[in-house]
């Protein structure tokens, strides 16, 4: 039987992997196994804030939303534009009723297409690709995928809507991670590619 390498971080085989704290400020990183890191050669990637990730989420509700806003405000306009009629006249056109629905489908696909599709392939939702941050697997420090970036947003709106502590763990959290994020074992960490 042999005995595992030592190194400077104790009997092990490197770093101890999970949160540790930088040099400057106290600031959390992620520590990858050996080998893994998103194409850096497994350097330290900080954990990215609470702001950055809020903002990165306002970022993707407001991509994915815009048709849907346009299709309720062309259905809301038609039908307030209609209100003087008299019945059967004063109901919505069907064609302002088919642009109502055809925003809410454009926001669905959409949402669908940056937040599990690209995030999961990627690491990074349009909002996240502009804050600079990125989502990853907290064992390979890899992107997650398709199905479990849409598995984490499932998770993430069932915890929200049950608790809006989940929104708010990472401000307290030693590891910045929300409830999902343990759940789905993902981190959110700046993007150490954009800063080079």
């Amino acid at each position: 039987m042999t005995t595992p390498p030592s190194g400077p971080h104790g009997p092990q085989y490197g770093p101890q992997h999970g949160p540790q704290y930088g040099p400057q400020y106290g600031q959390p990183i992620y520590t990858p196994p050996p080998g893994y890191g998103y194409g850096y050669g497994g350097q330290l990637a900080p954990l990215a804030s609470w702001g950055a990730r809020v903002g990165a989420s306002l970022v993707d509700a407001l991509v994915s939303g815009i048709p849907a806003m346009i299709g309720y405000a062309v259905f809301i306009a038609n039908a307030l534009s209609r209100s003087g009629n008299t019945y059967p006249d004063d109901e919505p056109e069907p064609w302002a009723i088919l642009a109502f629905v055809l925003g809410f489908l454009i926001t669905l696909a959409l949402g669908l297409w940056n937040r599990v599709f690209r995030q999961g392939r990627t690491g990074q939702s349009v909002g996240k690709s502009v804050l600079k941050i990125r989502l990853v697997d907290m064992q390979t420090a890899q992107p997650i995928g398709a199905g479990r970036a849409f598995l984490r947003d499932f998770v993430a709106g069932v915890f929200n809507n049950a608790c809006f502590l989940n929104v708010l763990w990472p401000l307290w959290d030693e590891q910045h991670q929300t409830w999902h994020d343990k759940v789905i074992n993902t981190y959110v960490v700046k993007d150490v590619g954009a800063a080079a």
